[in-house]
């Protein structure tokens, strides 16, 4: 049964002005359309919500504002290496998807109906984009763009980054020292974790991993579909673990009274299908931990 789109549920901030066709390897720029047809497609209560772009302003807060304009005029290539403009143009409502789960995440955790404190963008594409330059098909950091306007607008002190992509978010880093950020809490799995025979190790560390945020005013989640095991460029957790890893993180940050927006991440399987399950899993597990927020 599909689900009506504004049926109330999981806010999820969605336009069709985030895709793109990014004429690369890398799927992220077209895999929002694909994702939200399949969580509505699947019953899942979601509540789709427009949102709007950031600026260049805003983004210039996480990044030079000259390789700003360089990539949102076509002069610089972006993070697939090109300089379409189709690309440039998705790229602020990428990041303002990010944006608006954050805010709504921050806005809703004060109140205690069903899914309170928790928003999805389904975005990708971020945490591998430098201050200056794009790396890793990531043009922009939407992760930091957020945090340093949440950090502008007083909405938030302190905010955890908590990023289980299968790659090391470098970017992010990069960023966080270039601002000397030291009230960002980042913690990139990729860098510490990357082979099958840690995997039940890992889901037994989530919890204490997602308790190094305590404290945080919100927990920005990137739920990473390509450490999945049969994933090109990753390969070390099954489905069912990837599933407990979203639960555990979901789980965690309800007890710690943490809202979370969360995002989509990496994924490169040639099966789109494949990409999409891991997708329409973490969404499960949300609606599962978050169902019963008012009780």
């Amino acid at each position: 049964m599909q689900a009506p789109a504004n049926s109330g549920g999981v806010k999820v901030f969605y336009s069709p002005k985030m895709v793109a066709d990014s004429g690369s390897f890398s799927p992220s720029a077209s895999k929002p359309e694909w994702v939200v047809q399949a969580w509505r497609e699947a019953g899942l209560p979601i509540e789709l919500v427009e949102p709007g772009p950031v600026s260049r302003e805003q983004l210039a807060l996480a990044h030079e504002r000259a390789y700003v304009d360089g990539v949102l005029d076509g002069r610089l290539a972006n993070g697939f290496g090109n300089r379409s403009q189709a690309v440039a143009a998705s790229l602020p409502f990428t990041s303002g998807a990010m944006l608006a789960a954050a805010r709504a995440a921050i806005d809703g955790a004060r109140g205690n109906a069903p899914f309170a404190g928790v928003a999805a963008a389904p975005c990708s594409g971020f945490h591998h984009a430098r201050h200056d330059g794009a790396a890793g098909f990531c043009t922009f950091n939407g992760l930091m763009v957020v945090a340093c306007v949440l950090k502008q607008e007083g909405r938030a002190g302190r905010i955890g980054i908590l990023d289980f992509d299968e790659h090391y978010g470098d970017g992010t880093d990069e960023i966080v020292a270039w601002l000397g950020a030291d009230w960002v809490v980042h913690y990139s799995a990729g860098r510490h974790w990357r082979s099958p025979a840690h995997a039940e190790r890992f889901l037994a560390e989530v919890p204490a991993i997602v308790d190094t945020m305590a404290g945080c005013d919100l927990v920005l989640y990137q739920a990473g579909a390509d450490p999945h095991v049969d994933d090109p460029l990753g390969g070390w957790l099954t489905t069912g673990q990837l599933r407990r890893r979203d639960r555990l993180v979901f789980e965690a940050c309800r007890r710690l009274g943490l809202p979370v927006a969360w995002n989509l991440a990496g994924g490169y399987q040639e099966d789109r299908r494949r990409i999409v399950e891991i997708h329409v899993n973490t969404m499960r597990e949300c609606v599962a931990v978050y169902r019963g927020s008012a009780g």
